[in-house]
């Protein structure tokens, strides 16, 4: 198909998802959500179309499932172009997406809402956006409220929001801490807790956001049961989270000095462990070699 013809078939396409037929909408939006999805010369071409964006918007509030998500499914579409990102992240589609992760019963549309969110927020002047309009806490209440299929594009979207110095504190002050540790005390998904642990990471960076992590009732038990786990990405943030919380607090460092098993642990990851996950077990071993020193010396 010439671009001359494939322009033509996206301006009937979108003629046709105003039509009043819902047949016609339909098959016109799978025809699009097929054409963007192949080719970012494609995204580009219905970008451009006149009234095509304000067109999907307005289908994304459809009472029809079918057409919500297809119409959310063409918009994650453009996301995808690095050019398109920030044109589609204007105020009024954030909120739109605000609403629908935290009000909607359907979770592909949760799905595809947060997916989109996640998509727009890789370009950073984006982050701010979605600071400002209220995003950050509405994810924290979503991760909070649900273990449906939705939340691991709920948490990525987190991931990439608080990679942004000024959400990290958003999330902080809206409690999302709390939320993430009850996530990595479940057992219940593994890639769940590996994903909140590199929250808990990005939040650890800083001095406000890590004294929260570090107040929370036995963190440094519940971070080394991670360290027994299965999931290596989960065992690297573990690792990674208890070498910032032991750099901040000695009392850190003498709680796992009290868990029998911590050094076992230890010896166990840096042998059998990542490259990335070793590295870390050998650089929390010397802080526990260094403590236990400390402490025999104080005795003398």
């Amino acid at each position: 198909m010439s671009e001359a013809q494939l322009r033509e078939t996206i301006v009937d396409c979108v003629s046709e998802a105003l039509s009043d037929s819902h047949e016609c909408r339909q098959k016109a939006l799978q025809m699009l959500d097929s054409i963007t999805k192949v080719s970012p010369q494609n995204r580009n071409l219905l970008a451009q179309t006149d009234a095509a964006i304000p067109v999907l918007l307005s289908l994304s509030k459809s009472s029809s499932s079918i057409i919500e998500t297809l119409s959310l499914s063409i918009l994650f579409n453009l996301s995808l172009n690095p050019d398109l990102k920030c044109s589609l992240a204007d105020m009024e589609t954030i909120s739109h997406l605000n609403s629908m992760i935290f009000s909607s019963t359907s979770p592909e549309s949760i799905r595809l809402a947060s997916s989109l969110v996640c998509s727009m927020a890789m370009l950073d002047k984006n982050k701010a956006k979605f600071g400002v309009a209220g995003t950050i806490q509405l994810l924290v209440k979503a991760i909070a409220g649900s273990r449906g299929p939705a939340t691991h594009h709920l948490l990525s979207s987190l991931v990439e929001l608080v990679q942004f110095q000024g959400n990290c504190t958003v999330a902080v002050r809206s409690g999302a801490v709390q939320v993430l540790i009850q996530i990595v005390e479940s057992t219940d998904g593994q890639d769940l807790a590996g994903t909140s642990l590199a929250v808990l990471c990005l939040l650890a960076r800083f001095d406000e956001r890590l004294n929260a992590l570090r107040k929370t009732e036995q963190v440094v038990s519940v971070i080394v049961n991670v360290l027994k786990r299965r999931c290596m990405l989960s065992k690297e943030g573990a690792a990674e989270i208890l070498l910032r919380l032991f750099d901040e607090s000695e009392g850190c460092v003498r709680d796992a000095l009290r868990m029998p098993d911590f050094s076992s642990v230890l010896a166990d990851l840096s042998v059998r462990g990542s490259a990335k996950a070793r590295e870390k077990a050998a650089l929390l071993m010397r802080k526990i070699m260094m403590e236990a020193s400390l402490d025999s010396y104080s005795f003398q």
